[in-house]
């Protein structure tokens, strides 16, 4: 029998066991899979060991399970069986290599005694009869993961997390639980009726200083990051025009808006003379950093076309030429215009980029005139179309962040929406063109949605 100083001692362990194991529980279920599955076991674990230290005090567990705390001595038997199961699956969240999988492996043995055992319980056998295959499951996991633990070379290979605090936590729970196995199943050890659960206790802390540091390592990574993110941010808006050419006889509207801190789309300018203006605009596969370190090379590609500005295949093609090799699994859409106001002709030309769209005397026409995208087949042929302007004449170039976003029914914004926006606001100057567009753009998605693509939209007016 357990005195009352004990019995408030055990009460409180059990009581914070509960407690850690509900809570990693409950964190389990809001996180990643990966740490769902370490946080789940390792509460299930916890639980059930707090659970059997209060199964210990008939009055503490009254005030949990209510009538059932009659049955104590069952559930302390029950628990002692089942409670390896966790254990082991938390151990194998942990290791990884041959010591994941012999902890899985365990589980099926660990399985089978916790039914066989449980089943002696219930029906009123003797509850010892499978308890030496159950300590001697016990003493083996622990000493493979205490060894693992202590041994730096093994611990590298097949452990998670390497720590000094989590090794020490580990092998005095280790020594205990083997103490209390060993006692009385296989010899005659002196008892300490408090080592385990303090030991259990330590073990809890450990792995509690890990998860903390952890943590704490896991947000100055992520602070550096940030902070280097905000860098190339900064970088990537000083490889973008700092403000639209002002020419005589046309108003220039550029809208940019990256999905993530650093972006694919790029575009960029050509002003030659006050009457002539080349607009180029690209789309890089992906997203984030990868995709802006291309589009940070299409932008030193862009100095080498400056000479043949009129010339939309050349332009093209000394773009594609400049990234040959350099795109690894990525590759590039892209499309250039070339305006020009005194002769009223325009030329265009792309690489697998959406259709440049023209509004003129009340109709919205898709221009098309498309090789394939860089990164496909070298010196692909990009043909050009010539196309005559007027005055009033209105041309978008965009990136197909614009059109693909879907509403609430999966139905996506589309050439059709396009459209229905750039008839209704006609008579709107190009800025307020794009502001519109960008505006229809989001209330078409759902409010919760997050945007999925790099959105890029040149809006040209000819006056």
């Amino acid at each position: 029998m357990l005195t009352h100083r004990a019995e408030f001692a055990v009460t409180i362990l059990g009581t914070i066991f509960l407690f850690v194991g509900v809570g990693a529980c409950c964190i389990a279920v809001v996180r990643g899979s990966s740490v769902r599955r370490v946080l789940g076991w390792f509460g299930i674990f916890s639980a059930l060991y707090g659970v059997r230290l209060f199964a210990a005090v008939p009055a503490a567990l009254s005030l949990l399970v209510g009538s059932l705390s009659t049955s104590a001595p069952q559930v302390v038997w029950i628990i002692t069986y089942v409670i390896m199961i966790p254990a082991l699956l938390f151990w194998a969240e942990l290791a990884i290599g041959t010591l994941h999988r012999l902890f899985q492996i365990m589980v099926i043995p660990a399985c089978a005694i916790a039914v066989a055992g449980i089943f002696t319980v219930c029906f009123h056998k003797s509850p010892t009869i499978f308890m030496p295959y159950n300590n001697v499951l016990v003493i083996c996991s622990l000493l493979a993961l205490a060894t693992a633990s202590v041994v730096p070379g093994i611990g590298k290979r097949y452990l998670v997390i390497q720590s000094r605090v989590s090794a020490a936590g580990t092998l005095i729970l280790a020594a205990a639980v083997i103490h209390d196995n060993l006692n009385g199943t296989f010899f005659n050890l002196r008892s300490y009726p408090f080592l385990e659960p303090i030991a259990f206790a330590l073990f809890v802390v450990s792995q509690g200083w890990v998860a903390a540091e952890k943590v704490f390592a896991d947000e100055r990574r992520l602070l550096s990051i940030e902070n280097e993110l905000a860098i190339a941010r900064e970088i990537q808006a000083s490889i973008l025009p700092s403000d639209v050419p002002k020419l005589s006889r046309l108003r220039i509207s550029a809208a940019y808006c990256p999905m993530t801190a650093v972006a694919g789309d790029f575009y960029w300018f050509i002003a030659v003379d006050p009457h002539r203006n080349g607009f180029f605009v690209a789309d890089v596969s992906g997203h984030g950093v990868p995709a802006a370190l291309i589009a940070s090379m299409i932008k030193v590609a862009m100095q080498s076309v400056v000479s043949c500005a009129n010339d939309p295949q050349s332009v093209l093609h000394g773009v594609e030429r400049a990234l040959s090799g350099q795109q690894r699994c990525q590759f590039v859409s892209a499309a250039y215009l070339w305006l020009d106001t005194e002769s009223h002709k325009a030329l265009y030309s792309a690489a697998g980029h959406p259709p440049l769209l023209r509004w003129s005397q009340g109709k919205l026409e898709s221009i098309q005139s498309n090789g394939l995208i860089f990164g496909v087949v070298p010196d692909c042929d990009y043909p050009v179309r010539e196309i005559s302007i007027t005055s009033g004449d209105r041309f978008l170039l965009y990136t197909d962040g614009l059109i693909e976003p879907e509403n609430i029914s999966g139905e996506s914004f589309g050439d059709r929406k396009l459209e229905e926006v750039v008839r209704e606001n006609q008579l709107r100057p190009s800025s307020e063109l794009s502001d519109r567009l960008l505006f229809e753009l989001r209330q078409w998605q759902p409010a919760s949605a997050a945007q999925q693509d790099d959105i890029t939209l040149i809006v040209i007016d000819v006056l």
